[in-house]
């Protein structure tokens, strides 16, 4: 009896194809330091984070310059994810003060960065990305940076408010809130005299938006010393970059 030959349907003779990760570089673009990492699509590190320092004076091209070396210690990457310290609109810086307004006004830096690395990217204010890593989607919340300048973000049931560049309204003696909190305040004044000023600037935020959470970030919101109201925490400074991923998606209701 000849034997009886089995079967086999298409699907198990075709190799399914693995499946593709799309991989979100993510850079967050400081007045001290420039800092990269790769984002898998969920929003979490698959490599270390890189550093290097910010270039002084820092046009565009030396900026450019120093994202190209930046970026050629990370692996391979879909798309591009970038906070910039300042005000940005569909790409395009508009002010830059820790960077030098007067080389930046105007730059496209979405479009440069797009040419010189040939895939898609989006750029937002710094501010504004670490807030979309850090905020529940619920109500009014505020976010605020602390490092070299002044940062802020605000949002509305998770959708991004138009930017709002707090750190350079009036706050007290005649001067700004990153005159008062930046980090050449903090380093005059020292850690109590600073603490107090941020004391008496969260009062005047939730006045001013009302928020229902405020989330303190950046490298100096580690030394915040006395005990917070229960509507504000403070957030790990890797939100900076994690907040990359819901470049991409909607996060609003």
């Amino acid at each position: 009896m000849p034997a009886v030959k089995k079967k086999h349907s298409s699907k198990a003779r075709s190799k399914s194809k693995p499946k593709k990760f799309i991989r979100t570089l993510a850079i967050d673009i400081g007045g001290s330091r420039l800092k990269a990492s790769i984002l898998d699509e969920d929003g979490e590190m698959v490599t270390e984070r890189v550093r290097v320092d910010t270039p002084k004076p820092c046009p565009p091209k030396a900026l450019l310059s120093a994202l190209k070396q930046l970026i050629a210690q990370l692996p391979e990457f879909d798309r591009v994810s970038v906070g910039f310290p300042g005000v940005v609109h569909k790409g395009k810086i508009l002010a830059a003060a820790n960077l030098g307004t007067k080389y930046w006004q105007g730059f496209d830096l979405e479009k440069a960065l797009a040419r010189m690395l040939h895939k898609p990217v989006k750029v937002v204010n710094d501010a504004d990305m670490q807030g979309l890593a850090a905020i529940k989607g619920k109500a009014v919340e505020m976010v605020i940076t602390l490092g070299t300048g002044v940062g802020c973000g605000l949002f509305e049931d998770g959708r991004l408010a138009p930017h709002l560049e707090m750190g350079h309204i009036p706050f007290r003696n005649e001067q700004t809130y990153e005159q008062q909190l930046g980090a050449s305040a903090l380093a005059e004044v020292g850690k109590r005299r600073w603490n107090r000023r941020l004391q008496k600037a969260i009062g005047y935020w939730r006045i001013l938006t009302n928020f229902e959470k405020l989330y303190l970030g950046g490298g100096n919101a580690e030394l915040v010393s006395f005990r917070l109201p229960p509507d504000v925490e403070i957030v790990p400074n890797i939100l900076g970059m994690k907040g990359g991923i819901w470049l991409w998606k909607d996060r609003g209701k």
